[in-house]
């Protein structure tokens, strides 16, 4: 489907007493992957939003493989695996350097400001075509 890449820095305020990012840490960046995706898309979540639609978190799958410290460069790759009527599925994959830190995959569904499940609007869906 669709795949975008950002870089993070990871600041020192997201490490743990360990010297480590924080775990917690990997949902915001995920988040980051996916607005940039939609952006990159032609994707506005803001105009969306002010429209009365949302997309949020149905379910998260991480697993972590190693750890990032502070000040690491990392590359986070996002793709939309699957989009259907009223729910999109993204994978996530999290390196530093040529070394693989984290993966995930989420489940988001599209909803009102009442939080009732919503079709996915065609011209939000153009987005992740």
């Amino acid at each position: 489907m669709q795949q975008h890449e950002t870089e993070i820095r990871v600041r020192y305020s997201e490490t743990d007493a360990m010297g480590f990012l924080h775990h917690s840490n990997y949902l915001s960046y995920y988040e980051v992957g996916r607005t940039e995706l939609f952006r990159s898309r032609g994707g506005d979540y803001r105009a969306m939003e002010e429209g009365g639609l949302f997309f949020v978190v149905v379910s998260f799958d991480c697993r972590f493989h190693r750890p990032a410290r502070y000040d690491d460069l990392l590359r986070l790759q996002t793709e939309l695996v699957k989009v259907g009527a009223v729910k999109l599925e993204h994978e996530y994959s999290v390196y530093r350097g040529d070394k693989l830190l984290a993966t995930a995959r989420s489940v988001l569904a599209c909803v009102n400001r009442e939080g009732q499940v919503q079709r996915i609007p065609e011209d939000v869906l153009e987005a992740t075509r």
